[in-house]
């Protein structure tokens, strides 16, 4: 049975990556980007009023980091899946990404379908 789509939210400050990531989530069967955002801030403001099942969140961001946005996107909306992505490796990730809250870490260049679809978020509330 077909649910509703999976809203995806997708967070970066560069719009030639939010392209790519619209076009990656577009592959995905019963994903939609909801919206798009260039800061932490409207991550956050954007999130709360949407609700989206999945963020796709950026750590480097102008304003608040993308760390901190997902700690407080998550304090008002609990059941977002919170993805970071960057171009770090893994064992370079800031030492608090691990505590953010976020349920996996993708780096930029391995962004793919697959890997999304491996998320697995439970189907949103109406």
């Amino acid at each position: 049975m077909v649910g509703e789509p999976v809203d995806v939210l997708i967070v970066d400050d560069q719009r030639p990556f939010r392209t790519v990531a619209r076009t990656v989530v577009g592959m995905v069967g019963g994903w939609r980007v909801a919206a798009e955002a260039e800061t932490g801030e409207q991550a956050v403001e954007v999130a709360a009023r949407l609700r989206p099942a999945v963020v796709l969140m950026d750590i480097n961001l102008p304003g608040i980091n993308g760390i901190e946005a997902t700690r407080r996107l998550l304090a008002v909306d609990p059941s977002a899946l919170v993805v970071l992505l960057s171009t770090y490796d893994l064992d370079d990730l800031p030492g608090d990404a691990s505590a953010c809250g976020a349920v996996a870490y993708i780096n930029k260049e391995d962004l793919t379908p697959a890997r999304l679809r491996a998320l697995r978020p439970v189907e949103q509330a109406g």
